[in-house]
């Protein structure tokens, strides 16, 4: 138990250590650049990696709890596998930003803040869903199949509406969001640099920006209801998910900055999520008959992402 504190303890450190990094270091001011969006995102993501090096010693030398009696060798391989899944499916996570960013014509060089901050919160909403979802795939022995069942219906939700192209439930959900965030916040009617709060005759009142920020913030807890589930068909290591998903959500804000001018480019990616959630779904249904290989599962993920990229460069040189 005392391990499993000190082990806790220093992760959460070691979270707010690279958030301070990324803040004071990498984004000490606001230029912004491809060249070093795509630095940011080659470190965030050796970040992850390295961490199979910590997993590896924790589960080799039993120093951690190990719930689900994983070897060294087979909690990496969930780690890693993990940590593909929730990247993967931070993809359709990464259109609604960049819409909810036009939408209240955010400059580039501003969207960093937001972002930051909204992985604070991110962080801590994703934590206590971690801690929920454990308890419930724990204690509950249908639970997978209704976690199953809903990733399936979310896929074939996602497929229906690319396929129809049924973007009026974005400006639907944008126009909501809008309406509630004006009962509780006073808004300016345009940018104060970087502010979330500005004056303005006498009055202090929210920025666009700050409005932003609320929409990206109920957005990925949104996202997360997905996600969650997702990698808990994995593993139900509660180290393994809570390391494998702030990983993935600590790189989101720098892949979104790489592909920025890019994410229409890579359109058949939301393929690819789809076919990711319906296979994790059809896992999580059959985990208590079927044990499938974690190497499937990685195979089904990287082909899956290869796929949607390689379909999307093709389509878009047509």
């Amino acid at each position: 138990m005392d391990n499993m504190i000190l082990v806790w303890s220093g992760l959460i450190a070691f979270i707010v250590l690279l958030l301070f990094f990324d803040l004071f270091v990498l984004h000490k001011n606001d230029n912004i650049s491809n060249k070093k969006t795509a630095r940011e995102t080659a470190f965030w993501i050796l970040m992850a990696l390295a961490q199979s090096i910590v997993i590896y010693f924790l589960y080799d030398r039993e120093i951690v709890d190990n719930p689900t009696e994983l070897t060294a060798k087979g909690a990496v391989m969930k780690y890693v596998t993990g940590y593909l899944v929730e990247l993967s499916l931070s993809v359709d996570n990464l259109f609604v930003i960049a819409m909810i960013f036009k939408s209240y014509k955010i400059p580039l060089k501003y969207q960093h803040k937001a972002l930051f901050w909204g992985i604070l919160g991110a962080i801590f909403f994703r934590g206590l869903m971690i801690a929920v979802g454990v308890v419930l795939f724990n204690k509950l022995t249908w639970i997978p199949y209704v976690f199953g069942g809903f990733l399936i219906l979310t896929a074939f939700k996602m497929l229906y509406e690319e396929i129809t192209h049924k973007e009026e439930d974005e400006h639907v959900r944008e126009s909501l969001g809008n309406r509630l965030l004006s009962k509780y916040f006073n808004f300016s009617s345009g940018l104060d640099g970087n502010k979330f709060f500005t004056i303005q005759n006498g009055r202090r009142l929210a920025t666009p920006l700050f409005a932003a920020l609320i929409l990206i913030e109920f957005t990925d807890i949104m996202f997360a209801v997905d996600s969650i589930p997702a990698i808990l068909a994995i593993t139900q290591d509660a180290l393994l998910v809570f390391y494998a998903t702030i990983f993935a959500t600590l790189g989101l804000r720098s892949m979104y900055f790489f592909l920025a001018n890019m994410l229409e480019k890579f359109h058949y990616l939301k393929y690819s999520v789809f076919v990711i959630l319906f296979y994790i779904g059809i896992k999580l249904i059959l985990m208590h008959h079927i044990d499938i290989p974690e190497w499937l599962s990685l195979s089904v993920i990287l082909l899956s992402i290869t796929v949607g990229v390689i379909v999307s460069l093709i389509k878009q040189n047509d």
